[in-house]
């Protein structure tokens, strides 16, 4: 599981994560929602250790990710992060990029790096992109050989920021099947999304971030259904 107790994270004067607690079981899909600079993004960087946090403890399966001694790169490789921007290299194929982490960050034989590779692309559906430039790809297309190239990693955990919003709308849909389809299969998850009607068909609960606190937490059925923060309530009829 993961667990976040009482972080606190600020850049400069601004603190944007004011005393987080939050626990995500095995097998979990939890979304994070709220306005822009609520702190959303800026927490599931603190739980991948690219950010260093200020106060509080994040634990992934007991390991307390902030502490000196815990090997961060051993640590990613159970917790999967995909981006609102896909950065594949461009004059790497499909393929190559999905390849390129198995090998250097796994040790993995070329032949078992393309056959995770392959063996990824395929689930996310681009098996018949493997040899083109990610510049042939369309957005959806990129985003989701994004998430191929996590998967390759085999994380038990995966953490979306906002994987859609710099997609054309018409592309949206693609990608938010991806990740419909990774909570089907039992994919723990923790997604920062805009996309209200992903939040409320698939999390097992919705937590809403307002000005780095997360003000409410619960079922999507009650979040959406009865919110009881009244801030919860004034951005849920902003984005209706």
């Amino acid at each position: 599981m993961i667990e976040i107790q009482n972080v606190r994270k600020s850049f400069g004067s601004l603190e944007v994560l004011k005393g987080i607690d939050l626990a995500v079981q095995k097998g979990e899909v939890v979304t994070v929602i709220g306005g822009s600079g609520s702190g959303k993004s800026t927490l599931l960087t603190c739980i991948n250790g690219l950010e260093k946090i200020d106060a509080g403890r994040i634990l992934i399966d007991g390991t307390e990710v902030h502490a000196p001694a815990t090997d961060l790169n051993r640590l990613r490789r159970k917790v999967g992060i995909v981006f609102q921007q896909w950065n594949a290299f461009p004059h790497l194929t499909v393929l190559e990029n999905v390849m390129l982490a198995p090998r250097k960050v796994l040790g993995l034989a070329k032949a078992a790096a393309e056959e995770m590779a392959v063996k990824q692309l395929t689930h996310v559906g681009l098996a018949d992109k493997l040899s083109v430039y990610p510049g042939r790809l369309s957005g959806g297309q990129q985003q989701r050989m994004a998430i191929a190239r996590a998967l390759a990693m085999s994380p038990e955990y995966m953490l979306f920021d906002e994987v859609t919003s710099a997609l054309d709308p018409m592309l949206v849909g693609e990608v938010l099947d991806t990740l419909i389809m990774l909570a089907k299969e039992g994919m723990t998850m923790i997604c920062v999304t805009h996309e209200m009607s992903f939040a409320r068909d698939v999390s097992n609960r919705v937590a809403f971030f307002h000005q780095g606190v997360m003000a409410e937490i619960g079922p999507p059925e009650q979040i959406f259904g009865a919110p009881q923060h009244p801030e919860t309530r004034k951005f849920l009829a902003s984005v209706r």
